[in-house]
């Protein structure tokens, strides 16, 4: 179904822009109440003020969703795409207000392991869904009916008034850092939506990288995001001295409205203990204390803003400034009584410059990777690059051993009678399937693992010495 046609905004000088991002956990046959939810989650963003201008959302796995979602946005958000990626899809929506002119998914090289087939990370296909929207600015007034009626022509309208959306969802951590065993994967993960968001910021386009990044605030990933691209953290431009892990905790009602809290959460009702839970099957709203404490939420949902946010080195009609962040979606179901996701919702406002300069400013503030941060990159593919060669040797000697322990099998039915013969054909059977695909996984995939994890390493290494060089004191005279 396109909605291509649906009912379309026209309008004026636009100058900010509503952004909004939400985890939907929309998991087919996993997730409770997961059509009703989501039917519930488009109800809400179509009475929501200020109305949503683009949207990202996560795990919105089946299209009876995504348009269960569309037909209840379509008069505020009449474009969208529902991206396809792995074996079961990769779950990344992205909705407009604007045309969507070009879209594109990109896959990461590291994306969990296919023997992890109870985590899905793997199988799912995890990425980056990318879409390039024009927002129209008009110059005169307001479109003519020829602009109306052909969405791509530029006449009146700015073609640099050009938004690139990266909505993603990386790898998630199965195990606290350091011992993470996919936090390799992650920050590959990180590094790679870096390039992407860089290369669109080259090229004079708004940046607005979003999704649920299952990272904390200065962790190795979001410094890498923050350094290997010109982005800032929308939250941190306005709560820039919001903690990490504070101590002792704060309450429910600061962690949302300060430190932008979105996940494991006291007020969402899915971290709620399973007595609590059952108090909302059986009809009772059961009150959340917002001045409790709430020593477990997390922020791992995030809106990252490329170009400038505004220094003072920069025009400010060159500039993009974040003017309000909220965390959303906090609402629960009217009929249910349970939240909406087990993540809440982040909502920016944007205000967008006058006009788009084709380079990045030269005055831009920018994070800095430190060497130590490199360093522990490479020291982290190094483990992880062990790992998977002892995998594969195990993978590899399990095939042949088990090829060897199915010839035998069948020699040994020749002289065994009855019954006998028959176990011994099923343990040929069932032992040499293990063996071949335990085979196919050390050979291929872990093969395959490992020239992305050279390729990761090459560009930590080749940016470390660039980064050396420039911090020579030659350079800096």
């Amino acid at each position: 179904m396109s909605f291509a046609d649906a009912s379309r905004s026209v309008p004026g000088d636009v100058k900010t822009i509503n952004v909004t991002t939400l985890n939907c956990w929309g998991l087919k046959y996993i997730s409770s109440h997961r059509h009703a939810r989501l039917c519930a989650i488009g109800d809400a963003f179509a009475r929501a003020n200020p109305q949503p201008s683009i949207v990202g959302l996560q795990e919105c796995w089946t299209q009876q969703d995504y348009h269960a979602i569309r037909e209840r946005t379509q008069h505020i958000l009449p474009y969208g795409k529902f991206y396809h990626g792995g074996i079961f899809g990769a779950g990344l929506v992205i909705l407009s207000r604007w045309p969507i002119i070009r879209s594109s998914m990109h896959a990461y090289p590291l994306n969990g392991r296919p023997t992890a087939f109870f985590r899905g990370d793997w199988f799912v296909g995890k990425g980056v869904a990318c879409a390039t929207i024009r927002v129209p600015r008009v110059t005169h007034g307001e479109d003519t009916e020829d602009q109306r009626a052909n969405v791509d022509m530029p006449s009146s309208v700015d073609d640099d008034r050009i938004i690139e959306v990266f909505n993603t969802h990386l790898h998630a951590p199965y195990e606290r850092e350091p011992n993470d065993s996919y936090i390799c994967h992650r920050t590959a993960q990180a590094w790679e939506i870096s390039k992407l968001m860089s290369v669109a910021a080259e090229r004079g386009r708004l940046v607005v990288g979003l999704g649920d990044f299952n990272m904390r605030p200065n962790s190795l990933a979001y410094r890498i995001i923050q350094s290997k691209a010109p982005v800032r953290d929308a939250w941190r431009v306005l709560y820039p001295n919001s903690p990490v892990l504070p101590k002792p905790a704060p309450n429910i009602r600061v962690n949302i409205e300060k430190n932008g809290t979105t996940c494991d959460s006291a007020a969402n009702t899915w971290r709620w203990s399973k007595g609590s839970r059952k108090e909302l099957k059986r009809g009772s709203a059961v009150p959340v204390d917002m001045d409790s404490a709430d020593p477990h939420a997390k922020r791992l949902d995030y809106i990252f803003l490329g170009l400038a946010t505004g220094t003072e080195n920069i025009p400010r009609s060159h500039c993009c400034s974040v003017e309000n962040v909220t965390v959303g979606m906090t609402h629960r179901h009217p009929q249910l009584n349970c939240s909406l996701s087990d993540h809440f919702s982040v909502d920016a406002t944007i205000s967008l410059p006058d006009t788009m300069k084709k380079e990045i400013p030269k005055h831009h503030t920018q994070e800095t990777l430190q060497l130590e941060d490199y360093e522990d990159v490479l020291s982290m593919i190094g483990v992880y690059r062990a790992r998977e060669l002892r995998q594969r040797k195990l993978r590899l000697a399990h095939f042949l051993v088990s090829l060897a322990v199915s010839i035998a099998c069948l020699v040994g039915v020749w002289w065994t009678p009855g019954w006998a013969s028959f176990l011994l054909m099923l343990l040929s059977t069932l032992g040499l399937c293990a063996g071949v695909i335990d085979g196919l996984i050390g050979g291929l995939f872990v093969g395959s693992e490992l020239r992305a994890l050279q390729e990761f390493e090459w560009e930590v290494d080749n940016s470390m010495g660039l980064q050396m060089a420039h911090d020579r004191p030659e350079n800096n005279s």
